[in-house]
Formats: structure tokens, sequence, C-alpha cells
């Protein structure tokens, strides 16, 4: 009963955290391996536990998912679509130690992304450099990075979607759900069809991860700016000098 209970928390707060800015896999990834599941199966079976979340918690903004163009949304989920089943190929056949290096500087340059949002689209408008909106190829390595490996997914996004020049961050949150769903999606299919999850725990999970998502889109929506801003900062720096601890 301790381990459920366990397990229950960590999964509703993930699927909180995620909602608002992403990194609920930290809590999750630990509970399971607390409760003895093997590292490579927790991994897979956290991924399949938090991704039902993401559907619940862009269900909370889809009054924002519904105002944007619908023929970029498509676009957008397809590219989604096809570089998180890349992404979750790749992480079948090669090994996480190269990309465990990288994902710290990812985590911190998309932080420090979101965080200067205003400077970079000012260097944008002054032809400093440019960012397609909704453009495929920045678009598509995110759905790479998130499909290989999940962790900080949705900081990464909202960095990606800064720079395109969205400043709304109900409507990034609400498109942030949405293709982490997308993304999370395949390769979880990926991670079933290997046969790598323990599937009582990732249900046990999930349940609880949607009621967290949920609940998270509803706080998202009445925190005020400042601080929205201010805790998705916090926990991008939190999860950037976690992975450089493991280095």
């Amino acid at each position: 009963m301790t381990e459920t209970v366990i397990l229950l928390i960590a999964a509703f707060g993930a699927g909180v955290v995620n909602s608002i800015a992403g990194g609920g896999t930290f809590l999750t990834f630990p509970a399971l391996v607390y409760v003895g599941v093997p590292p490579v199966i927790a991994n897979a079976t956290s991924a399949v536990a938090v991704f039902p979340g993401y559907l619940s918690a862009a269900a909370g903004f889809r009054e924002e998912i519904g105002s944007l163009d619908r023929a970029k949304l498509i676009r957008a989920t397809v590219v989604s679509l096809i570089g998180g089943l890349v992404g979750g190929l790749l992480l079948l056949v090669s090994s996480d130690d190269v990309f465990s290096v990288i994902v710290p500087f990812l985590l911190l340059a998309a932080t420090a992304a979101f965080a200067f949002q205003t400077q970079l689209q000012g260097w944008m408008r002054d032809g400093v450099f440019q960012a397609q909106p909704y453009g495929i190829f920045g678009l598509f390595a995110v759905a790479v990075y998130g499909g290989y490996f999940n962790g900080g997914l949705g900081i990464v996004l909202l960095a990606l979607f800064a720079l395109w020049g969205m400043e709304n961050l109900n409507l990034m949150n609400g498109l942030k759900n949405a293709l982490s769903f997308v993304i999370s999606a395949i390769s979880v299919a990926t991670f079933a069809v290997a046969g790598i999850v323990e599937w009582k725990a990732a249900l046990l999970m999930a349940v609880a991860a949607i009621a967290g998502g949920y609940a998270g889109a509803r706080l998202a929506r009445v925190l005020p700016k400042p601080v929205m801003r201010a805790v998705i900062i916090g926990i991008g720096l939190t999860m950037s000098v976690v992975f450089f601890a493991r280095l």
C-alpha cells in the first residue's frame, strides 16, 4: 500500500508539473526505482505513465488550442509524430552515454532561451537571426529529442515557441501539452512493442497523471504571468543542475 501511494503521488505531481512546464519524469522515474523497478524498465514505464496526462492538460487549454490556425496545427502534429518515432527508434538502437552528456546543455540552453525570450525576439526583429514560426526543422529536432529522451521536453518546446515569437503563456502551454502528447504517444508505442514496460505500475500511475494534468492546466490559467515564468525557469534550472550533477 505504501508503494502504491508513493507512485500515485509522484504521478499526480508529474501531471501537474508537466502541464505547467515539463519535468514530471523527475518525479515518476525516481519513484519507480525506489519501489524496486529496474532503471531501464522504470524509464520506459515512466514515459507510459505520464503521457496520458499531456492529453488531459491539453484539454484544459482547449480554448487556446482551438484559436490556432488549423492547417499549422495539423502540420505541427505530423512533424511531431514523425520526429517522435525517429527518436523512439534511436533509443532502441543506440546508447544513452553520449546523449547523457548533451542533455544538461540542451536543457540549460532551452531554459535560457525561454528566460530571455524578449531579448531574443528583439534580435529576431532586428535581423540578428531568424526563426521561422511553425518551422519544420526546429520542431522535428525537438520531437526527435522528445522521442529519444522525454525529460525536459516541455521546457524545450516552450523555448522553441518563444523563438517563434509566441508570447501568450496559456497558448504556449496548450500547444506544448498537445505536441508533447503526440511525441510521447509514438515513443511509448515503441517501448510497448519492445516489451520494456511494467504495465501494472504504468496504468496505475497514468490515472493519477491524468488528474494531475487537468489540475495543473487549471492552476496555470489562474497563476499570474510573472509567477508562471518564474516556475518554468526554476524547473528548467533545477533539471539542468540535476543532469550536470550526473555527468
